[in-house]
């Protein structure tokens, strides 16, 4: 007999509930048959459960997990991996707890039992990449700097301290640089014992801001001052000529070119005088002469520019003259103002100020172009627009032949900066653009003879996979890994048919580019957009990599802040997490793991491991 709390209105309630979600998760897989035949045959059981666990997902289960778990069973929060099976189970624990005897289980299917599932993911994490540490089931991935291609201790201290898949940026270096990487790996593998897997990331099409008027020739000087306003330590300013091969780079020194003709006259205990260009009179001593450098320093703040005239004094005579040489213009930058109007213009233009007039009002909006023209044609008016990882936000008011209107919504007080060569944002828009652009493709030709996985940047739709996927194909008959990096909106939107779209040529992996996603989600959903990646992914068995600003401070301080660390111990929910390059990534990588071997005693997953807390036999046993 059932204990009484348990009414039979409650368990048929549910029980039918249960029936219900059972049949749409079959339901799912019978719509997606024709997709389910095309994935590949090791891999279909994993593609079959995530349309089960697609069929779940589309009921709201939320009453039902209340009185589920009323009842002792299981609330169906880690189904992920096994959702016929977490979904039978509570159907026949149903049957167990009636009085009465329940209708059959209206459809069995052969599920993926518990274990399996499990396993199916470990397996699957296995292949793409490499086995796990003895210690720690999760793996670190280190993006490579520069440095690494001509420092092999650096990649073999990097591996000791736990670093398990070496990540190089095809956005930076090239194939030179990047082979001598992959040397550095392969002895450093060898050397260690140890295995490393290479992933090789792929531009993809990134939208970026183009090249703006450049801005002024002018260099400030201006020597450090105290809470006072008083100078303790002047500038040193070293005159050299044109050209000239070891300039000084200390700090509190600046290098400044002047003219051959007039370097040769000049000796210690000379003089230049000049005007700079706030129109202040400015006299410097020559304190010293170096072969081809002349040094001076002042308390006092100067302005200079290219072609600015110096004569030359010596006590009460004067020499003659002579000039400041070339100096590079300073970078350019547009102020943008909540409320102002900003001008998108296509790739072979240049951008510019606003201009004004003598009222101040603006007769002329500013304007920056776009790398890619393909947005003309695919905005709409109302489409949302971001620049600089989401720090100004804008909307599309209009568009025109040759240009796109754009209001700001968003920018802090003061304005921001607004560079070249920063990215921009529509996740309102659909761009019809490739997924892999011409130097995407020279670089597979690399990346095929020396990855063991490519990693596709902005990927969108499945048509993105498969052009990926053709192009393997064409250049090896090597078994390389696919890492699908969704860090757009759209990508989010289509990510269950991406992995089905990946599992036609496993091994398959997801990245959580957390950069571009929350910038183009909105920072309040990041939270909420990761979690669902997490579990789509568990359901199809494909590993996903946990990226972006992980431990940034401590990578780039050696020290972390408090809410990184927490970031870092959630990301071994991943069976992977990314680190970027820094000074102190070394240093990073242990403490890492470290956070990673403590948190998987507690968690795997979604699931509290209830291992013994000491704190359990602690002082508050006696308080």
């Amino acid at each position: 007999m059932s204990p009484t709390r348990f009414t039979r209105e409650t368990l048929l309630r549910c029980y039918e509930e249960m029936c219900k979600l059972h049949q749409a998760a079959l339901d799912v897989e019978r719509q997606r048959a024709a997709a389910l035949e095309q994935v590949a045959p090791a891999w279909r059981e994993s593609a079959r459960n995530l349309l089960h666990y697609m069929g779940l997902r589309r009921c709201d289960i939320r009453e039902l997990q209340i009185e589920l778990s009323r009842l002792g069973l299981s609330s169906l929060g880690r189904l992920e991996a096994h959702v016929l099976a977490g979904l039978e189970s509570v159907l026949f624990a149903l049957q167990r707890l009636a009085e009465e005897k329940l209708a059959a289980i209206p459809e069995r299917a052969n599920p993926t039992n518990f274990l399996e599932g499990d396993r199916r993911l470990e397996e699957h994490t296995d292949q793409l990449f490499g086995p796990r540490a003895h210690n720690r089931s999760v793996r670190i991935m280190v993006t490579l700097p520069s440095e690494a291609a001509d420092d092999p201790q650096l990649v073999r201290d990097l591996m000791k301290t736990g670093m398990n898949i070496a990540r190089i940026n095809t956005a930076h270096d090239g194939p030179a640089i990047w082979q001598r990487m992959v040397e550095h790996i392969r002895q450093a593998e060898k050397d260690c014992a140890l295995s490393c897997r290479i992933i090789m990331d792929l531009c993809g099409p990134k939208l970026r801001t183009g090249a703006l008027e450049p801005g002024l020739s002018v260099r400030r000087i201006n020597p450090p001052r105290n809470a006072r306003g008083i100078v303790e330590i002047p500038t040193t300013i070293v005159f050299y000529t044109e050209p000239q091969a070891e300039i000084p780079t200390a700090t509190h020194t600046v290098a400044l070119p002047i003219d051959a003709d007039l370097a040769a006259t000049l000796e210690q205990g000379d003089s230049l005088r000049f005007r700079d260009t706030a129109n202040r009179q400015r006299t410097l001593k020559i304190m010293r002469r170096e072969k081809n450098m002349l040094w001076s320093e002042t308390q006092r703040s100067i302005y200079v520019e290219s072609g600015l005239p110096l004569q030359h004094w010596r006590g009460r005579q004067k020499m003659g003259r002579g000039h400041i040489g070339h100096l590079p213009p300073a970078e350019a930058f547009l102020l943008v103002h909540q409320n102002d109007i900003l001008h998108i213009t296509r790739p072979d233009t240049v951008g510019s100020p606003a201009q004004v007039d003598a009222e101040g009002k603006t007769t002329k909006p500013a304007r920056i172009p776009c790398a890619l023209p393909q947005i003309f044609t695919d905005v709409r008016v109302g489409h949302k627009i971001l620049f600089d990882d989401g720090t100004i936000a804008g909307r599309i008011d209009e568009i025109g032949s040759d240009h796109l209107v754009v209001r700001i919504t968003h920018a802090k007080v003061g304005g921001v900066k607004l560079r070249s060569n920063k990215g921009i944002n529509l996740p309102d828009t659909h761009l019809n653009i490739p997924a892999l652009s011409a130097g995407d493709l020279q670089c597979l030709d690399f990346a095929t003879e020396h990855a063991d996985m490519i990693g596709l940047s902005f990927v969108r739709e499945e048509s993105d996979i498969e052009q990926l996927q053709r192009e393997l194909n064409r250049r090896t008959q090597r078994t390389l890994g696919i890492v699908l990096k969704i860090e757009t909106r759209l990508g989010f939107e289509s990510l269950p048919n991406l992995l089905l779209a990946g599992l036609k040529q496993p091994p398959l992996g997801v990245m959580i580019a957390r950069g571009d996603l929350g910038v183009e989600m909105g920072f309040e959903r990041l939270a909420e957009v990761q979690e669902q990646i997490l579990w789509l992914c568990e359901a199809a068995h494909v590993p996903v990599i946990w990226a972006t600003q992980v431990l940034e401070q401590m990578n780039k301080t050696g020290l972390p802040t408090r809410g990184e660390v927490t970031d870092a111990a959630m990301s071994g929910r991943a069976e992977c997490v990314m680190l970027n390059k820094g000074p102190h990534t070394i240093a990073t990588v242990a403490f890492l793991e470290n956070i990673l071997v403590r948190m998987q005693d507690h968690h795997s997953k979604k699931t509290p491991m209830l291992r013994k807390l000491k704190v359990s036999e602690g002082r508050w046993r006696s308080a």
